[in-house]
């Protein structure tokens, strides 16, 4: 009898090892980031919703021409202690004859010279003091999770701090993001900002963590039993990182946000669905306009459409400076 429970009890515990190993190895590859270690080796795979979405899949050229661009220019570092005690980092790029300062919040693993490459030119030769801010764990800000929004909007709210006070003139500042980095910006607007920030542009944004990965689960992995998945994911979430994933959504503080946001989105975005942004644009209660360009895919608007991406920039600039 005694065998029998023993038996028993070796099966359930490794029946409950297997159940979380799975939600570790998503956890491992999601949220804990390795990008300072993984910048010494080379890549094995890609995934292929992550190569057709990013910019250099049909706009090469003009993405490496503004990434060189962004590093030839001579910037200052900055840097700031986060709430949990992170070193983060960020260059500034002041502009001559400056009449706005804007905070630019990069994606998922990304870097403001890549993301806001092809864009940052544009809003510097158009009077833009820039702010790059390396989201922790990416560029030379520490950590060792990306937590999709959910310690990242208090890094946001921080930065914009850290450029009203020494913004002497009192220019306008906006806070533009793009993937994460717009989602990020998005649940800053629920806490308090100062004065100074007189609009949001969220370019491709989700809508919450949970959303997001479940739909990379789904749609990426084709994975079954995605429910499960997502409350193991939380538990490590919570036991390792520091945070709920119902701490990385939107809508609270799209309820509370009362500033003025730009949204952009592209229509064949399969690495953030266009959806997130409808259901952003329709939560918001501030003002607002949504701008969705057929043909682009993630983050790619501003290559697809540079016109009217670019004028309703300054259009957005123009309405409320």
């Amino acid at each position: 009898m005694r065998y029998q429970w023993m038996k028993i009890a070796g099966l359930a515990s490794g029946a409950a090892s297997a159940f979380m190993a799975a939600g570790w190895s998503f956890f491992e590859m999601t949220v804990r980031c390795k990008e300072h270690k993984r910048l010494k080796k080379k890549k094995w795979f890609q995934l292929s919703h992550t190569k057709v979405n990013h910019p250099r899949h049909k706009f090469e050229k003009e993405y490496e021409e503004g990434k060189a661009w962004c590093m030839g220019q001579h910037m200052q570092d900055c840097y700031l202690r986060s709430r949990d005690g992170l070193r983060l980092h960020a260059h500034y790029l002041p502009a001559k004859g400056a009449r706005r300062f804007v905070l630019l919040s990069h994606g998922y693993k990304g870097s403001g010279f890549g993301d806001f490459a092809y864009t940052a030119r544009f809003l510097h030769e158009h009077q833009c003091n820039l702010l790059f801010i390396d989201q922790r764990c990416c560029g030379e800000s520490q950590g060792e999770y990306i937590t999709f929004g959910a310690m990242e909007q208090f890094d946001v709210q921080d930065w914009a701090e850290y450029i009203a006070k020494r913004n002497k003139k009192e220019l306008p500042i906006y806070l533009y993001g793009e993937s994460m980095g717009a989602a990020s910006v998005l649940m800053a607007s629920g806490q308090k900002l100062p004065g100074e920030v007189r609009g949001l542009i969220a370019d491709c944004g989700f809508r919450s963590m949970r959303g997001q990965v479940q739909d990379m689960a789904a749609n990426w992995f084709h994975l079954r039993w995605i429910g499960l998945l997502l409350f193991r994911l939380d538990l490590f979430c919570r036991a390792f990182a520091g945070f709920r994933m119902k701490d990385a959504d939107t809508a609270r503080a799209l309820k509370k946000n009362r500033r003025p946001v730009l949204f952009f989105h592209g229509a064949e975005d399969t690495y953030v669905d266009q959806k997130n942004s409808r259901y952003n644009y329709a939560a918001c209660r501030a003002p607002k306009e949504l701008v969705v360009v057929p043909e682009a895919r993630h983050l790619c608007s501003a290559y697809a459409a540079p016109e009217l991406y670019r004028e309703k920039l300054l259009d957005f600039f123009a309405k409320y400076d």
